[in-house]
């Protein structure tokens, strides 16, 4: 394929910036906005010829102008990888903060909602559009005591598979990822969430999950780049309206 064209929502750190690093070792053209200025201009740093903007996806209105940036900038878009996402709190259902719930919702569902609608266009103008959705293990087991964010990656497979069916007849191809635990910060975040609320250390945490999973260590973000790229190449032509674990043969969260 001749070089991609690729936005990636929320790719200052994490599996973002690792899918960033991935695709531009490929020779891609790359787009990416993340809320965290700091975050993008240490990827930027790295991979010279990146183009990036400050956008928050919980604002509507700052999703649309981002994508046309984006389309601007690269000269369409072939690949969009939708990695926008949080966590929440910790807490049982009736704990829960209405507002907590809403700002869940708001970034992994509206504001992936919004920013695959405004591309769109410009994907069916590709010869090999490319749409990928980052859900989680959490879309595939319940998740104790994270209600919101389990929903939401839950509600993203159903988006996934939904515009399989309708995008296929343009050649889109539409995958979701379903990564474990892996390893950085915001795991760390979750297994002292899970520490405080069970009353637990954070080792005997960390041990504990370590028995869900087949292979005993946590997820590589490389590992889920990779994947990214794949289903992103010529390679990856026939696969659509798949939801992909990686996780290291995870049981249950």
């Amino acid at each position: 394929m001749a070089q991609q064209r690729v936005l990636i929502t929320a790719g200052a750190n994490g599996i973002g910036a690792a899918i960033a690093e991935r695709f531009a070792a490929d020779g891609a053209a790359i787009f990416v906005c993340d809320v965290d200025a700091e975050g993008l201009e240490r990827l930027a740093a790295r991979l010279p010829g990146l183009a990036t903007q400050v956008c928050d996806l919980s604002r509507r209105e700052a999703i649309g102008p981002m994508v046309e940036a984006a389309a601007s900038t690269l000269g369409g878009i072939d690949v969009l990888v939708n990695n926008a996402g949080v966590g929440g709190a910790t807490v049982p259902a009736h704990e829960l903060d209405p507002a907590d719930w809403d700002r869940v919702m708001d970034i992994n569902l509206d504001a992936t909602f919004m920013v695959t609608r405004a591309a769109i266009p410009y994907l069916k103008a590709s010869p090999a559009g490319v749409i990928i959705n980052m859900s989680s293990v959490a879309g595939r087991f319940g998740y104790p005591n994270r209600i919101a964010y389990a929903t939401s990656k839950w509600g993203l497979i159903g988006f996934t598979k939904t515009l399989s069916m309708e995008l296929g007849a343009d050649g889109i191809r539409v995958n979701a990822l379903l990564p474990g635990g892996v390893d950085g910060e915001r795991l760390q975040r979750v297994m002292e969430g899970r520490a405080q609320l069970s009353g637990q250390s954070l080792e005997t945490v960390r041990e504990e999950a370590m028995t869900y999973q087949s292979l005993k260590y946590f997820v590589n973000p490389r590992h889920v780049a990779d994947m990214a790229a794949f289903l992103a190449s010529d390679s990856g032509r026939s696969i659509s309206g798949q939801a992909l674990s990686i996780d290291n043969d995870m049981q249950r969260t």
